[in-house]
This record gives structure tokens, C-alpha cells and sequence, in this order.
């Protein structure tokens, strides 16, 4: 996030596009929820009609994957009508010229068969925006989730900047993150073209700085593998070795079967995790470790914060934290890393060789924490990001996207359009929360979230089973009959085994980031 959710209670216009953050991020939710009771304004665009749309003064319910459509059509009008921020494009911004050439193709009459919301609600939807500045937006996995994810991101960003809501409080571009520390993962170097603090893998000085700390020669210089293509190495032999850390892969990729294939011709498979689940059956060693509550460390939450961790419990039997799991097999390799506590890999590691992270230590995050940047130990932290118009590299890019279609569309033997997401009672592949008896009570099984007039259609009734499939496999779930999705779309889940998504969701991915477009896929509907 760019900005911080202390300024959701003085934000007055909020855009939340592809997020329901009503069960997706509750306690983020439930702080918009409060502006708006107190007078901000609300625009959602999300293709169902759930819980937050309740909140909204203006729904617009786009197709599945028609983002891009929707966001140059809302540009479109900022331009042409000059509701634009022209002291902060000319100041603070480069390529509004090319962002202009592509969005003046994108009227609201020629994206509104593109993303099924007509003309005149398009322009009341822009003007809106414009009217209240700063204007906040928040987005989830409704926008990253498609072949198109990167450039659905840089068209929120180009919106924002084109109405100079980057760089002051209550505005900015604002990803919730999917888990309490994927931020942090990310932070850590969790990505395969950076250290940690995302310094570059092809900068010659990050290397040469990480080879002198780390006390070794020739670090590699290009980036390493996404899980894509570890995974299909392991088919052809690319990859012979795969360690998984805290993920199963068996449940949360797309196209089950084809992950099931790749797992089991794994030449070596090592699974470091808390319980065991579906991926570690696949596993030649697992290794336990400790839970999160059985740590001291940091996280990271999705506005940059680092805050301790404490150790609430003992880890059960020979569990151990998993620093503690990646040292001692350093060690049987021959190498001895020095440090021996959560604090000392902070304060010697990772806060020394990050200049965004070197105010950050211990004795600092006691109680709230602090968020990065935070260049020395005299810095507050920082709150929002680009402040003053002030980016990183210097001006902000507008980058131009076009849209392009998902990389499967409904037709006359998968008529229907498959979107799939979280549940509010549930996290994930329940490996922690399918524990819980209650929450079990509370949501038991997976449905499939169908039209009333689809249903009607398909003589299909609430709580009857259906069928589901698509190119790639076939669940049976229950039908939840509910107004909240339009007709031609359903929508589904991934918490559980049975009627996982996942057996149904097309593995393509943009070519980018290689996110997996789990939001977009055809699939078939039949009564059983």
C-alpha cells in the first residue's frame, strides 16, 4: 500500500475495484465501512453484487476481465472533460501523451459491450471520482488474477496519477494483501529477481554488497525461476530438487491434476511446514516447523508496517522456527551463520544491508511498529509513499495498456464464465482453519454460487448438486442460489479438497509476473 489504513477514517471517496474485502480482508473492511457512515463516498466495481456494494453509491458490475475497458473509459472522460489534475501531470508525471492516445480510443460507448456497463454510468462514475480528491482505491486479487494482472495494476496507477491522488494522505494505490505477511515474503526477497529490501539480482553493487556480508564470490546475475516454471522443471529434469515452505501447492494452483503430475516427478521433495496437508504427501522429508504464535520474528502487513512477533506457546514435539530449520541445513553444507535469534538476523541481516529497513530495529518495534521507508534510527517511519509527488525514480510513468480478453472465454460447450476467491470463514486450503470445529459448522463444503435466473434456466434448485466442469476437470458441489452474481458467471472457492476450484481454474498466467488468471475461465453447469 502506498498509503496507511489510519487514514481510512479521514478518507472522503473510496474506489474499491475487484476486492471484496467484506470477507477477504474483514478488518480493513470494516474500517471503510466506518467512513462511509460518516459521510465518504463509495465506488465499488466488482462483477457480484456482495456484501460491500451494500456500503456503495454507485456499483458497477463489470464483466470478469473487463478492468482495463472499464478504467480507460473512466479516463477517457477525465481527460476529455478536464477533470484531471493539471499541475500535478505536468509537475510530477511523463507519458500522459501516450496514456491520452490510447484512452481517447476507449470511449464509453465503445467499452460498454466490453465490460457491460452502459455509457451514461461510466461518465457518473468518472465525474464522481473527480469530484472528491483525494480519492483513496483499494484493489485485491480481483485485479491481479488474470493474464492481464500487470497492466490492470498500471492502469489503477495511471488513473490515480492522472487525478493526482499519489503522494498526499487519504489517497494512493492500495493492494490488500491476501495473507498477514505476504508483504513481508516480498520484503525478504521472496521473489526471484531480488534481495531482500528489492534490491536487484542484475545490479552489480547490490551483488557485490551481498557477496561481501554473505562471504561468498559470483552470486548469479540474472533472476531465478517463478513457480511455474520450477514446477514444469521438475517434469523435464530443469529442477531436481524442490524445497516447499509454508504453501500447498497441491490445493492453491491452478489446474490440480497438472500440479499433481509435476509434485510427483519431483526427483527430491522436501515440505517445511506446520501441518501436514495435500502437497506433503507428495514429500520425500518433512521438515516441522514452528507456528506463528510459537515464534519471535516480524511481519509485514499490507501498509508496510513491521511489528513483533512474540512466542506465545512451546512448538509441539521437534518443531522448530523455521530460521532455525534453514541454518542447521546450512550447516550440514558447511556453513556457519553467525547469528542465532529472530533479533540478530533483523538487526545484523536484514536491517544492515537494506537502506529501506535500517531505522527498523528491535528496540523501535516494541509497540506499533514502524513503517518502511525508514532509512536510520531517528526516522518516524513513513506513513504514505511519494510524498509531494516525489517517486522513487523520479517522475511517475503513465504506462498505456490496452485490454485483451481472459485467455479462456465462455462459448457453446462452456458457456459459463468460472471467478473464484475466498470465503469469510475459511483461510485458504484450511490447513489451520479446517481445525476449527466452529468454523467448520459455520461453512462445511464448497458451493457453487449461481444466478436465481440461471438457476431457473438449468431447473436447478438451492442446496441441489451440480456438476461443474471445465477443459481442465469436474467437481460436485452444492448450488448456492443468490442475487449476488449476474447471470453467465459463477463463482467458487478453494478452501476445500472435494469441490476445490483449482480441479477446474486454467493454468495460464501473465506473462510478466506469471500470475495464474484464477479469475477468469469457462466451465459448464448441469444439474446431477
Amino acid at each position: 500500500m502506498t498509503n496507511s489504513f489510519g487514514e481510512f477514517d479521514r478518507t472522503k471517496m473510496f474506489f474499491v475495484i475487484g476486492s471484496n474485502m467484506t470477507e477477504a480482508h474483514p478488518v480493513a473492511a470494516t474500517f471503510l465501512k466506518n467512513a462511509v457512515k460518516n459521510g465518504a463516498k463509495l465506488i465499488v466495481a466488482d462483477p457480484r453484487r456482495h456484501k460491500l456494494v451494500e456500503h456503495a453509491d454507485l456499483h458497477l458490475q463489470l464483466k470478469v476481465g473487463s478492468d482495463i475497458a472499464l478504467l480507460n473509459a473512466l479516463m477517457h472522460v477525465i481527460i476529455q472533460e478536464e477533470l484531471f489534475d493539471p499541475a500535478f501531470v505536468t509537475e510530477n508525471t511523463r507519458g500522459v501523451e501516450a496514456l491520452s492516445r490510447e484512452v481517447a480510443k476507449a470511449t464509453p460507448e465503445a467499452m460498454a459491450p466490453i465490460c457491460g456497463i452502459d455509457a451514461d454510468t461510466i461518465r457518473d462514475a468518472a465525474r464522481m471520482l473527480a469530484s472528491i480528491r483525494p480519492a483513496m482505491v483499494c484493489y485485491t486479487l480481483g485485479i491481479t488474477e488474470h493474464t492481464c494482472g500487470k497492466n490492470n495494476v498500471m492502469s489503477v496507477a495511471n488513473l490515480q496519477m492522472l487525478l493526482g491522488n499519489l503522494g498526499v494522505e487519504c489517497g494512493g494505490v492500495n493492494p490488500l494483501r491476501g495473507q498477514n505477511n505476504v508483504q513481508g515474503a516480498c520484503d525478504m526477497g521472496a521473489l526471484p529477481g531480488v534481495f531482500h529490501g528489492y534490491q536487484k539480482v542484475t545490479d552489480p553493487a547490490a551483488r557485490e554488497k551481498f557477496e561481501r556480508a554473505w562471504g561468498v564470490e559470483n552470486l548469479p546475475e540474472k533472476p531465478g525461476l517463478m513457480i511455474p516454471h520450477m514446477m514444469e522443471g521438475l517434469v523435464d529434469k530443469k529442477v531436481r530438487a524442490f524445497w516447499i515452505f509454508g504453501e500447498n501447492l497441491a490445493n492453491t494452483e491452478p489446474d490440480i491434476r497438472k500440479v499433481e503430475h509435476e509434485l510427483a516427478a519431483a526427483e527430491f521433495l522436501i515440505c517445511q511446514d506446520i501441518f501436514l496437508n495435500e502437497t506433503t504427501e507428495f514429500a520425500d522429508v518433512v521438515l516441522p516447523a514452528a507456528a506463528w504464535s510459537e515464534n519471535d520474528g516480524t511481519f509485514t502487513n499490507s501498509e508496510r508496517r513491521v511489528s513483533r512477533v512474540r512466542t506465545a506457546s512451546t512448538p509441539p514435539g521437534v518443531a522448530k522456527p523455521n530460521w532455525w530449520i534453514f541454518k542447521e541445513v546450512a550447516k550440514r553444507f558447511g556453513q556457519d551463520w553467525p547469528s542465532a535469534t529472530a533479533q540478530e538476523i533483523w538487526d545484523s541481516e536484514i536491517a544492515a544491508l537494506a537502506p529501506q529497513f535500517g531505522g527498523i530495529i528491535y528496540n523501535r518495534i516494541e509497540n506499533d511498529g514502524l513503517q518502511w521507508p525508514c532509512p536510520n534510527a531517528h526516522h518516524p517511519g513513513t506513513a504514505f509513499l511519494h510524498k509531494e509527488g516525489r517517486f522513487t525514480h523520479g517522475k511517475g510513468v503513465f504506462n498505456a495498456t490496452t485490454w485483451t480478453p481472459p485467455a479462456e472465454v465462455a462459448d457453446e460447450e462452456y458457456p459459463f464464465v468460472l471467478s473464484t476467491g475466498r470465503r469469510l470463514y475459511h483461510y485458504h486450503t484450511r490447513t489451520q482453519t479446517g481445525r476449527c470445529e466452529g468454523l467448520n459448522d459455520l461453512l462445511g463444503e464448497e458451493t457453487c454460487d449461481i444466478s436465481p435466473t440461471d438457476a431457473r434456466r438449468l431447473g436447478i434448485r438451492q442446496q441441489e448438486k451440480v456438476r461443474v466442469s471445465s477443459r481442465r476437470g469436474t467437481v460436485t458441489v452444492k448450488a448456492r442460489v443468490t442475487p449476488e452474481i449476474p447471470e453467465g458467471m459463477v463463482w467458487m472457492a478453494f478452501h476445500f479438497r472435494e469441490g476445490n476450484a483449482n480441479w477446474l481454474t486454467n493454468p495460464a498466467y501473465d506473462p510478466q509476473t506469471l500470475t495464474a488468471e484464477y479469475k477468469a475461465c469457462a466451465v459448464r453447469v448441469e444439474k446431477v
